[in-house]
């Protein structure tokens, strides 16, 4: 399933990482003393009980509602000087009828481009105030926007969003129409383009009757969306998005009476809508089993299971949620016990119940490891199902269960706004149960639910006839592509002319003060590893990053992917704890421990609610420095990896991003590696035992290590439990690790290497070369100035290829975050008929912009240093992104104060110092460009680009 959003492009939007996102794979091994053995059952015994966790989750409110029925919620929290905004339309693609499927997502793309009194994208005056966490989202059952603003700016966005609300239509013209019709379907392409793509469509339609309201995706019918008249899109508009079908939430830094005089004066004036009554949809069962088969062009078979099941309000729906985590949601899970780590029958399991507001989904899931047979591994996950829907769960799975979402729960109230945060908690009871605090009775059932309960649940629902699924690799079978967007869609004639109501002048934005760093602190345990702490006592919880100068750049060339998998290989056993037992452990305390690489650093990193600090400590501690590496681990571990890497082959990112840095950078560089840090085959399969112990030795030692800290608990006490769970580790006798960045980058060949990937509707490219700055360099001004170029969703070439042409759904350009020299990336998916034509248009927006004398406008200046200065007092309102700070700062060699400069020196910069930056730095002649695609049908368009055209196939 995929929830089809705005989020997708900012995603693609975001600054690329071309190093191994800080997976979660494992966890590091030990140097010389160990922990001993650490019991479970101890670790269990000092958690606190879940029953005292849920009773600290609450978010105080004000409730009142306007006289045109907008339903207003208020959340004081002052702890910094930004208010979050969210609007949640009582509309989703549920209540599309036939013929009209895709307009709920289609007016979320609309809500974005401007409305009557301010005309033009949303995004630039966002921009320009410095908003953080800015998107919208569909789903079956409502739309919804956010954002959050500093306060100052709050009545400037609050007109804007009442803007739209009550004054958008007259903005909406055919070219508006037609244009975003044309994003959509490259949505749509890029989502169907990715293995797997084509599942949702066939799950919904065989799980719900023709005619139900869940049948049809959110992204709905390209048909249909281009038949649509400008009319018939307005009618839409009115009928849905009246302010009485609404909700309003504002959380943070604004009390009740604030709230009550901006919401009245910009929203108040409003008229009320027709009253729109959410569709009613039953909970289907199917007449009998349906078994489907599809083929895709991917590396397993997967196998599916669903069921459809009762909603969010229903008294099922946490009890199959729970069941499902236990079936394969959490580490420990019966399906990862029995088929991954027991059978070893397949790579990757999951298991979920999507809770929507009329029914749910309980979907399960298995990729079928290479070799094995997808009907054997479908009969014994059935097996696995059958026995605990027979005899039901353990109260110990439960509990587990529980504990892990109240921490969860309470680790992300941190935040008031984003994809998360309390205004959603808020916003989403009101909009369905009626019942802001909707949120709080949901998690006292998770903490009250019996193993019974969850058995009785189970059998009610999943002895039903089940949908089944299986993805076979192989040539993809014909579907319905996304046509091409019609000009002028309309079959009615020209709509009728909009009367626009002029309303009151834009609120000014007021003076926004600096961003307050929490001051950062620092002590030495006792066995010499530095600790850098900042306190935050918004919520209870502790995060704890210990981090190695070694990461990916740290393998040697023969031996790609020897960090990953060493890092891997730590949580499979560690302090005479299997895999299991140590899933379960984290899983009693709430704690989540996690290790990874980025390109320059290994880490081992914990988050816990800190009434567990101790135990948790206990248990990371014992990952850290007594890890098992167990000869069977590394084998299962071994082939899961192969598996990854087949998979990456089959992925047009992946591909791409396993093509690029060899490119730019040369294969005998530490930067010049897959991304993904798994390597490659040949070196996989030679990674033996011996290996990974010389790779934890050389690495995984107190003098490359540094722990970072962010906790409501001060840092003596953190101090005191580090040293009590790191006692005696020391470095071993083997010498450390050294990384070697003197190999010379080879000079840059512009040319274009195809990825052969046939029944691509879209081409993904990746184009990029590598910088003469490091990351250490201050590179403040080339990233200002590359916003207006390429790195911002106003972006010059993002502007182009999406907002203008309707090519792609995203483009991106942005420097790497290396350590060491930089990379500048360019990331374009595009439909596959226009890939040529794409590149084209992106390397004349590059020459306009940095040799054809159209440089940065006053404009684009002030927009750029005002959002990037505006926006810090949002982008380190949680502990989670101040840690963030703490590890950047110390990667790049800044100062603790870094953060509190940035202002100051951002509102300083002018038009000739960034285009002077961009231009000294980015050169569009050295590109290399990866394109993954079908070269039967972009290579022609290839070659007429005058550069050399080199095509392979994906195993090369």
């Amino acid at each position: 399933m995929r929830l089809t959003t705005l989020c997708a492009a900012a995603a693609l939007l975001a600054p690329l990482a071309p190093v191994a996102a800080l997976a979660q794979t494992a966890t590091p091994p030990t140097a010389q003393t160990g922990q001993g053995s650490l019991s479970p059952e101890t670790i269990a015994a000092q958690a606190a009980p879940v029953a005292d966790l849920v009773a600290q989750v609450d978010i105080p409110y004000r409730q009142f509602e306007l006289d045109n029925g907008l339903t207003v919620l208020v959340h004081e929290d002052r702890k910094a000087p930004v208010v979050a905004i969210s609007v949640w339309y009582n509309v989703g693609s549920k209540d599309e009828p036939q013929g009209r499927t895709g307009f709920a997502h289609l007016f979320e793309h609309l809500m974005f481009g401007g409305s009557e009194n301010a005309p033009g994208s949303f995004f630039t005056p966002m921009r320009n105030m410095g908003a953080t966490d800015m998107n919208g989202t569909t789903w079956f059952d409502r739309t919804n926007y956010f954002q959050t603003v500093p306060t100052p700016a709050l009545e400037q966005a609050l007109y804007l969003e009442s803007d739209r609300m009550g004054y958008m239509l007259g903005a909406v013209s055919q070219e508006v129409l037609d244009l975003q019709r044309g994003v959509v379907q490259n949505e749509k392409r890029q989502g169907d383009n990715q293995p797997y793509g084509l599942v949702q469509y066939a799950q919904l339609e065989g799980l719900f009757p023709e005619g139900h309201p869940y049948r049809h995706s959110t992204i709905g019918s390209m048909a249909d969306l281009d038949a649509a008249s400008m009319e018939t899109v307005r009618d839409w508009f009115r009928s849905k998005y009246g302010p009485n079908n609404a909700v309003l939430v504002l959380a943070g830094d604004i009390n009740e009476a604030e709230a009550r005089a901006l919401t009245e004066r910009y929203f108040g004036a409003i008229p009320r809508g027709p009253e729109n009554v959410p569709a009613q949809a039953d909970v289907p069962t199917l007449a009998a089993p349906v078994t489907e088969v599809m083929h895709d062009r991917v590396a397993n078979a997967r196998i599916y299971r669903s069921w459809a099941i009762p909603g969010m309000l229903d008294e099922d729906s946490v009890p199959l949620q729970v069941g499902a985590r236990i079936l394969g949601g959490l580490a420990s899970s019966r399906l990862d016990n029995e088929l991954v780590r027991g059978d070893q029958t397949a790579v990757r399991v999951s298991a979920g119940a999507s809770a929507f507001h009329r029914l749910g989904m309980f979907n399960v899931t298995a990729d079928v490891k290479a070799g094995e047979d997808p009907e054997a591994v479908g009969q014994r996950l059935d097996a696995i199902m059958a026995d605990l829907i027979e005899n039901g769960p353990t109260e110990e799975e439960v509990a587990r269960v529980a504990t892990q979402t109240a921490s969860s729960r309470i680790q992300g109230l941190e935040q008031v706004g984003g994809f998360g945060g309390k205004a959603v908690a808020l916003a989403e009871g009101e909009l369905y149960a009626d019942d802001p605090e909707f949120y709080k009775k949901t998690l006292a059932r998770f903490a009250s639910v019996t193993p019974a309960e969850v058995q009785a649940a189970m059998q009610e629902w999943l002895t039903r006839p089940v949908w089944k699924m299986t993805v076979l690799p192989g040539e993809r079978e014909a579907y319905e592509e996304a046509a091409e967007a019609p000009s002028g869609a309309s079959a009615s004639g020209p709509a009728e002319e909009i009367v626009r109501v002029e309303r009151e002048a834009t609120p000014e934005i007021g003076e926004i003060g600096n961003v307050d760093f929490p001051d950062t602190q620092r002590a030495t345990l006792a066995n010499g590893v530095e600790v850098v702490y900042a306190h935050r006592d918004t919520v209870p919880v502790t995060r704890v990053i210990m981090q190695f100068d070694a990461g990916l750049a740290a393998d040697d060339a023969d031996k790609l992917g020897v960090q990953s998998l060493m890092l891997d290989l730590m949580e499979e056993g560690a302090a005479g704890l299997n895999a299991t037992q140590l899933a379960e452990a984290q899983e009693a305390l709430g704690a989540s421990i996690n290790t990874g690489a980025s390109m320059d650093r290994s880490q081992v990193s914990l988050g816990v609610v800190s009434a567990n600090l101790q135990p948790a400590v206990q248990l990371m501690a014992g990952i850290l420095t007594d890890p098992t590496f167990a000869p069977a681990e590394l084998e299962r571990l071994r082939a899961q990896r192969l598996s990854e890497i087949a998979q990456e082959r089959t992925n047009p990112g992946a591909l791409a991003q396993r093509a690029l840095p060899e490119l730019i950078y040369g294969a005998d560089h530490p930067y010049g590696r897959p991304t993904s840090g798994n390597g490659d085959e040949d070196s996989v399969r030679s990674i033996t035992r011996e290996d990974i112990l010389a790779a934890r030795d050389a690495w995984i030692r107190p003098e490359k290590a540094k722990v970072f800290v962010v906790s409501d608990r001060p840092l003596d006490e953190i101090v005191g439990v580090l040293n009590a769970g790191l006692q005696g580790w020391a470095a071993p006798q083997a010498p450390a690790g050294q990384k070697d960045f003197s190999t010379a980058i080879p000079a840059s060949q512009p040319r274009i290497v195809l990825i052969d990937r046939p029944q691509s509707p879209q081409s993904f490219i990746l184009g990029g070369t590598v910088l003469e700055a490091s990351g250490t360099d201050d590179l403040l001004a080339l990233n200002a100035g590359n916003n207006v170029l390429g790195n911002d969703f106003l972006s010059r070439i993002n502007s182009d290829l999406r907002e203008t042409k309707g090519w792609s759904y995203g483009v991106n350009a942005s420097v790497g975050g290396f350590e060491h020299r930089v990379p500048y990336i360019v990331r374009a998916p595009v439909q596959a008929d226009q890939t040529g034509p794409a590149i084209a248009a992106l390397n004349e927006q590059f020459d306009r912009f940095l040799s054809g004398g159209q440089g940065v406008t006053a404009e684009e200046l002030q927009r750029t240093v005002n959002g990037n200065s505006r926006r810090l007092a949002g982008s380190y309102e949680t502990a989670g992104a101040v840690l963030g700070g703490l590890v950047s700062n110390d990667l790049y060699d800044r100062p603790d104060d870094y953060v509190e400069t940035v202002a100051a020196r951002t509102l300083a910069l002018t038009a000739p110092e960034l285009d002077a930056a961009a231009q000294a730095s980015i050169d569009p002649d050295r590109f290399v460009w990866v394109v993954v695609g079908d070269a039967s049908v972009v290579q022609p368009q290839l070659e007429a680009l005058g550069l050399p055209v080199e095509v392979r196939s994906t195993e090369d």
